[in-house]
């Protein structure tokens, strides 16, 4: 099974894409898409729906799994980020790619085993599932990488509670 994972940003989006086979995670391709201050926000989406889109139909994927929008601290940026999202999930809804969402607790729930994880521990798990040798750069990128393990475990839990009725 193969995931898109998705950390949602203008100005930068991190995606991950991970295969799990025979219960091992495998990193396939990761990395982020990057758009300069300086463009037009119209110009920015274009990009990352562009690159996305890319990546979609590059890889044969199962799904895509996105993080869900929670803003704490910094409320400015939350218009442009969910901008962002919403061009993710409109390249997943035209190449016809499911999509799960999960919360930040969520993910670092099921890549570290406690949703308050540390932004640290979830790199760390992340590079210890994976097998990644070396630093995940942006961070964005690794919570990628986390939200495709996610991904993956729900829906090989749920393929396999659909393969026991």
């Amino acid at each position: 099974m193969l995931v898109l994972g998705i950390d949602p940003g203008t100005a930068i989006m991190g995606y991950g894409v991970v295969d799990m086979t025979h219960g091992r995670l495998t990193p396939i391709f990761y990395g982020s898409i990057l758009t300069d201050k300086d463009m037009l926000p119209e110009m920015r989406l274009k990009k990352i729906y562009d690159e996305l889109c890319e990546l979609i139909e590059h890889f044969h994927l199962d799904y895509m799994s996105i993080e869900k929008l929670y803003f704490n601290h910094n409320q400015t940026t939350a218009i442009p980020v969910a901008q962002a999202r919403g061009v993710a999930l409109l390249a997943a809804a035209n190449h016809g790619l499911p999509v799960l969402e999960f919360t930040p607790m969520q993910i670092k729930m099921s890549v570290v085993g406690t949703g308050s994880a540390t932004k640290e521990q979830v790199i760390y798990m992340v590079r210890n599932l994976l097998d990644i040798k070396e630093k995940i750069k942006p961070d964005d990128t690794a919570d990628a990488l986390a939200a495709a393990i996610c991904g993956l475990n729900t829906a090989m839990t749920r393929s396999w509670q659909e393969g026991a009725r």
